[in-house]
């Protein structure tokens, strides 16, 4: 039987702590970059963007763990930070140089796709403060020890910022680990990140080394294949029928290799338009089971980015309050289904919202 092990919230001042970049979307509206002559801003990184969804649409408390530079910019990204309701006192502050030689801030360019045409991302992120982070510049212990979480979640984008990301990674979940918080993982391979310091065979490396202290591991197939190296036979993402027995056999090779995982959970997803997706989810759970969760077929996308991270906030809000993994899974898939649906990195969705979802509501006019 799955029994999820968290701490209590009367030890622990946040519910989870997310370690990674929080960089400067902007966002071209409906057109393009190229084209652009203004453009929205946003927060938003795969890792901080778990924290957000837990704290804005599940109420829970949560802080970041990330470097800015100290300028203008910086202070733009921790006033959006501010607005998502997470704790910004674990971010670490680099002085600027004016000019940006040592240390910046990161942004990213993204438009959404329409039809046959997909998203575009373009990233701007190099000696980024967070990518120069070190091992020894965050004091884990007093973060895990003193300050107390109950749950820890980073992930590939960050371990792949530098050469020093990795070994900052692997300090935080050995001490996570060494006071009993839980700790997730999405795997978010990013081949553009990689390249530079060694590609996929680095990241591989990595990405095994840090999957020995995981309790739930989170990827869709592609991430599995190139980061851990198990590949789902006979699925053809092109097919409008995902292959689920392919995905099946592949986390059982997954969990006989590192037997730590409680939870694998990867999204399901075939991309009819870039406006159109078949959106679920499965979650295997320590005991051998395998849920999955409602399909939302000919899912309407308004803009796609943070969908994965929607949906890793949903499941572990599930196993941690409810340690349900055929409920967290539905948390997931419905709340990066609504993220989908509104623009930015984050979810503007509600528990409420999430939940009316998982029953089964329409999306008549609500008055």
């Amino acid at each position: 039987m799955f029994n999820i092990n968290v701490k209590g919230k009367e030890s622990c001042r946040y519910d989870c702590l997310s370690l990674g970049e929080v960089m400067l979307r902007f966002d071209p509206g409906n057109g393009r970059i190229k084209n652009a002559r203004d453009f929205k801003v946003w927060e938003g990184g795969g890792e901080y963007n778990v924290s957000r969804g837990l704290r804005k649409c599940f109420g829970l408390k949560t802080a970041v763990v990330t470097s800015l530079a100290d300028n203008e910019i910086g202070r733009l990204v921790e006033d959006l930070i501010l607005q998502g309701g997470v704790d910004v006192s674990l971010i670490k502050w680099v002085p600027y140089d004016g000019i940006g030689r040592t240390v910046r801030n990161g942004m990213n360019f993204t438009e959404r796709g329409f039809g046959v045409r997909g998203a575009l991302g373009v990233s701007d992120r190099g000696n980024t403060a967070v990518s120069q982070l070190e091992k020894g510049d965050i004091d884990w212990d007093y973060i895990f020890g003193q300050l107390g979480s109950r749950w820890f979640h980073t992930g590939g984008i960050f371990a792949a910022l530098s050469d020093t990301t990795p070994e900052v990674v692997l300090e935080a979940v050995q001490t996570a680990k060494k006071y009993g918080t839980l700790v997730s993982y999405d795997l978010n391979y990013r081949p553009s990140l990689w390249e530079s310091i060694g590609g996929q065979e680095r990241a591989q490396a990595v990405n095994k080394e840090l999957a020995q202290y995981v309790d739930v591991m989170i990827g869709n197939e592609e991430d599995f294949t190139a980061c851990l190296g198990f590949e789902v036979e006979g699925n053809d993402a092109n097919l409008k029928e995902l292959n689920l027995n392919g995905y099946k056999k592949m986390i059982d090779e997954v969990v006989k290799a590192y037997p730590n995982f409680q939870a694998v959970a990867t999204t399901l997803r075939t991309v009819r338009t870039a406006t159109v997706n078949d959106w679920s989810a499965i979650c295997w759970a320590a005991g051998g089971q395998i849920y999955k969760a409602n399909a939302y077929d000919g899912l309407e996308i308004f803009d796609r980015v943070g969908g994965g991270d929607s949906f890793a906030s949903g499941l572990i809000y599930g196993l941690m309050t409810t340690g349900d993994p055929a409920k967290a899974v539905n948390y997931g898939a419905a709340h990066g289904a609504l993220a989908m649906t509104t623009p930015g990195d984050t979810s503007m969705a509600s528990l409420k919202e999430v939940e009316n979802l998982m029953k089964g509501g329409s999306a008549r006019v609500q008055r």
